[in-house]
């Protein structure tokens, strides 16, 4: 029975590990897709991919992708296990369903960008511009659209964590600021995705020391 609940307490502090993992590969990912395939006026009308380094920045990207979507399952897991039970279903629900969506639209984002880089065969070849223009747009699109998702997620955890008192206030705010970056801001200003991450890294790193001050009394105080 000991070991059971010994198994409880540390699995949750396992998993947001997997929040720090996921928060660095989708950093690192992003980094090298905006690298790999350029917006705006720098890549409009001029087919990518004759460059190797754009390559090789783009594979690495969508290497690091489908790592990162499993290590994101398990960080909603370990905020679910910190959060504890949820009464207000609906809530739940959005915080669930968001991240489900968010995953899904990454996966896809990072496949319209492998169909961009299949195209650009052989080694030294560009796209044709059509396609070229698609595929681009596409991957951005789908990225923009896997935001907004990510904002609905952070803005749910963040009203759960504060109705719930499982975030302090200081987390809470900086979730809400996340939240309106990812959805108003975003859109208009590269690189901006990335406070995504950075978000996660930090209630990551909230869910590990919290797990592990609770472990500390457990064995003080059985």
């Amino acid at each position: 029975m000991e070991q059971h609940g010994q198994q409880v307490l540390e699995t949750p502090r396992a998993a947001g590990l997997a929040g720090v993992v996921f928060a660095l590969l989708l950093a690192a990912a992003i980094v090298l897709v905006r690298l790999g395939i350029p917006e705006g006026a720098a890549a409009a009308g001029t087919p990518g991919f004759t460059d190797s380094a754009q390559r090789k920045a783009l594979r690495t990207a969508l290497t690091l992708v489908p790592f990162a979507g499993i290590f994101f399952l398990w960080f909603v897991g370990a905020v679910r296990a910190h959060v504890g039970a949820v009464e207000d279903k609906f809530l739940a629900t959005v915080f669930l369903g968001s991240g489900l969506v968010y995953t899904a639209t990454m996966f896809g984002s990072a496949a319209a960008a492998a169909a961009v880089l299949s195209v650009g065969h052989p080694t030294g070849t560009a796209p044709q511009l059509p396609t070229w223009d698609f595929g681009r747009h596409l991957a951005y699109t789908l990225m923009a659209y896997a935001t907004r998702m990510a904002a609905v997620f952070v803005c749910s955890m963040s009203v759960i964590g504060r109705r719930l008192g499982a975030l302090p206030r200081w987390l809470s705010a900086l979730g809400f600021l996340t939240a309106l970056t990812l959805l108003f801001v975003a859109s208009s200003v590269r690189w901006a995705e990335l406070v995504f991450p950075a978000w996660s890294l930090v209630l990551s790193v909230y869910i590990i020391l919290a797990r592990g001050r609770a472990g500390t009394r457990t064995a003080e105080h059985p």
